[in-house]
């Protein structure tokens, strides 16, 4: 077994694989998923709907974090095999279910397959919180989300080819098969687990959740991540149904964001470290706040790869600094627990924006729901003014 604590540089490509599963089942569920639903004539708002409810698993996800500090006995590695192995079993599932004639068996057996990588997930951030230092946070951060948005691009490159030329259920299966063998990568890797009793969570969590700056950072989260959600549907959607591409094409097409989010990541991560987190969150921000908005100038496929990946490579580097600032002000004793927390209500702000983001296409059109995915970064900006972080350089 590789030990981690001996193996430093061994938990950035694993932690970021570990996301990459993570990334196969976004990609499902904002790209494949939507066109899928968009060829069989389902309307926006219902197909905005499901995806938004395969969200409410992140949106409590300290839920599953909470158990699995609960269970910390048990360590990480086994929520990780559990979550992975349920989530695939769930896409297997998936692929035998038209949802034109059964979209509610659709729509339940996605919210499980969403469970199910969210128990990875909280697993894999409890063990990151674990075993990293203040000054790794921030690469460790990036190579995570890094590896989650190489998925999504593989998903939306790769996944789709297959869904094109065999079909969306071949496409699911072999997204499953993935997924699981990922998820068992984590029993090559020795744990070492420092707990040896059963922690009082909830003493704890009340302790850090009634400090003023957390509170504050809960709410940037919130709104700093509604434009993401108002935009992860709609684009697939816009270049399918506007652009008129097939499902391969959006698929390349859309892989332009996640690819630029990896870099993206990777500039945030050391950005975080060595010049703070606060001042890049400001500056990336800052600048979807522009080019979000510009999106409204993307009528046809050239502009909108271009302008969908310079969104996606500052949300990227937006990503790397609040995920380094969640980690600096979490308790490494409960870390899964507050990390999830913090981590809902910005997978709140993106599920709202996700179930808003089709019925407000149909009423107001592509352009303003554009321009306002833009805008909504300005209250993330007033909030980020009061938040309160270290301001002197952290040493790499």
């Amino acid at each position: 077994m590789i030990d981690l604590l001996k193996n430093k540089l061994m938990k950035y490509p694993l932690f970021s694989i570990l996301y990459f599963s993570q990334g196969v089942i976004y990609g499902l569920a904002t790209v494949i998923i939507p066109v899928y639903f968009n060829e069989k004539g389902i309307p926006y708002s219902v197909t905005t709907a499901i995806v938004a409810i395969a969200y409410i698993p992140w949106v409590v996800k300290f839920i599953f974090g909470g158990l699995a500090d609960y269970f910390i006995l048990f360590g990480r590695r086994k929520f990780i095999v559990l979550g992975g192995g349920l989530s695939s079993i769930s896409f297997i599932i998936l692929s035998f279910i038209d949802p034109e004639v059964a979209i509610i068996p659709f729509a339940i057996v996605l919210l499980i397959a969403s469970t199910g990588i969210v128990f990875l997930d909280v697993s894999a951030d409890g063990w990151a919180i674990e075993i990293s230092g203040e000054n790794e946070r921030g690469k460790v951060h990036g190579a995570m989300f890094g590896g989650l948005f190489i998925g999504m691009a593989v998903t939306s490159i790769a996944i789709s080819s297959i869904a094109k030329n065999f079909s969306y259920s071949f496409a699911f299966i072999i997204a499953a098969i993935i997924v699981l063998f990922i998820a068992f990568l984590p029993l090559f890797f020795k744990e070492n687990i420092t707990v040896k009793k059963k922690q009082k969570i909830g003493k704890l969590l009340a302790v850090e959740f009634k400090k003023k700056n957390t509170q504050i950072v809960i709410i940037f989260s919130f709104f700093s991540a509604i434009s993401f959600g108002l935009l992860a549907v709609i684009i697939p959607l816009y270049t399918n149904d506007v652009l008129h591409l097939d499902v391969a094409q959006v698929g390349l097409i859309v892989a332009v964001g996640p690819i630029a989010t990896v870099i993206g990541n990777v500039v945030g991560g050391f950005s975080a470290d060595h010049w703070g987190r606060k001042k890049s969150l400001y500056l990336f921000l800052g600048l979807n706040l522009i080019f979000a908005a510009g999106l409204i100038y993307a009528n046809d496929w050239q502009r909108i790869a271009i302008l969908w990946g310079i969104v996606g490579f500052l949300h990227g580097g937006h990503y790397s600094a609040i995920g380094a600032l969640w980690m600096d002000v979490t308790n490494p004793k409960v870390g899964a627990s507050q990390y999830s927390i913090m981590a809902s209500f910005a997978n709140a702000g993106e599920m709202g924006g996700t179930f808003a983001s089709g019925t407000l296409v149909s009423m107001l059109g592509f352009g303003r729901v554009f321009l306002y995915s833009g805008w909504i970064y300005g209250p993330a900006l007033i909030v980020l003014y009061l938040v309160k972080v270290k301001y002197k350089k952290l040493k790499s």
